[in-house]
């Protein structure tokens, strides 16, 4: 009897909302996770072609299917080398007996070199493992798209004289404007902390640039939306500073409202060893939502941002630089239709969702 596996097929480590929704947009596909993030959200999962599956039942699944096209997740994320790996060579195995060639495909967007970072002792062992595993997974793709610039020099840095899949392009990972309906009451200034409660992401940062801030902006709002493990300091703040207000893990609709009420997206990120942050995915929904983005120089998306007028700061500085920059994007007052106009017709991962798959 057939393995319930559509003739498209996506090999996730983990899926969040993110991935729900979008797959609603997308052509129908299978997903095969082996976990859920944070954020995962049931109610948009219900009617999605969901398979959790460790890696061997992930890889014994595809070898029993007709799959044709399976997007797998990037080679330089290193979590999930080994399903990847194994779910590769099942899926050659199957070509070997006389079952069709599978195109394979990934979207890479991470813009830390893994093999960069010093290692001794016995995880000189995995760091051999994960060269290895990585170099095979480099080697079988079909087509990658880079989602930033920063991703591209990266994958030249880990893979340096290495062939390339096939086809290989760039296609930003930039939002198309949300359709969400104007909100009147979206006025003065308001700005949105979206995101996991947490060092790396700058939320301590933010909380320490706040007073800062509210002396050169006295009126500024603070609204954090979020959980994670300075959700404590998140309701101490909100309890003592009546600028601040906290929603703790609210629904999509709620975030979507806050959205649409915020004119700065603040998100800091710090790097930690082993993470850089890659694009941020609240940085894509302030800009589809028309917000100025204040950031750090770890995202992906430096290049893209500095150029459309958003506001960089280096990670690890002080309190009072963010502030500065906070300060500057509010009294820029840049409108929601000026970042929205800098925006693509399509969603930039919608985009390279459709060219790795169907080459348009």
């Amino acid at each position: 009897m057939p393995v319930p596996i559509r003739a498209r097929a996506r090999l996730y480590q983990t899926v969040r909302t993110a991935h729900l929704e979008r797959a609603r947009q997308l052509a129908p596909a299978t997903i095969l996770h082996r976990g859920t993030r944070y954020d995962f959200d049931p109610a948009l999962a219900a009617d999605l072609d969901l398979v959790a599956a460790g890696p061997l039942a992930a890889a014994w699944l595809l070898f029993r299917s007709t799959v044709t096209s399976v997007e797998v997740n990037e080679p330089l994320m290193l979590a999930s080398l080994r399903r990847t790996a194994v779910a590769l060579a099942a899926l050659r195995v199957r070509a070997l007996l006389g079952g069709e060639r599978t195109r394979l495909v990934s979207y890479a967007i991470e813009n830390a070199n893994p093999f960069d970072r010093p290692v001794t002792g016995r995880a000189r062992l995995r760091r051999i493992e994960h060269r290895v595993l990585s170099g095979y997974i480099w080697r079988s793709l079909d087509r990658v798209v880079f989602g930033t610039e920063a991703a591209r020099r990266t994958y030249a840095a880990a893979f340096p004289g290495r062939s390339w899949p096939t086809d290989a392009i760039m296609i930003p990972a930039v939002p198309a404007p949300c359709g969400c309906p104007a909100d009147p009451s979206a006025v003065g200034p308001h700005i949105l902390f979206l995101g996991r409660l947490a060092p790396r992401k700058g939320f301590d940062l933010v909380l320490r640039a706040w007073p800062y801030l509210k002396v050169h902006i006295p009126d500024a709002r603070l609204t954090v939306v979020g959980t994670g493990p300075l959700a404590d300091q998140a309701r101490a703040a909100a309890a003592s500073d009546p600028s601040i207000s906290l929603l703790l893990d609210p629904p999509r609709a709620e975030i979507h409202r806050q959205l649409r009420r915020a004119r700065v997206l603040v998100l800091p990120s710090q790097p930690v060893p082993g993470w850089r942050e890659q694009v941020g995915l609240p940085i894509c929904e302030g800009l589809a939502h028309g917000c100025s983005v204040v950031t750090t120089t770890e995202t992906g998306l430096t290049d893209w941002l500095d150029a459309h007028g958003h506001d960089l700061i280096l990670p690890g500085g002080p309190a009072e630089s963010l502030a500065a920059a906070l300060a500057a994007a509010l009294r820029r007052d840049r409108s929601r239709a000026a970042v929205l106009a800098d925006l693509p017709g399509i969603d930039g991962r919608l985009a390279a969702d459709r060219w790795l798959f169907d080459g348009t």
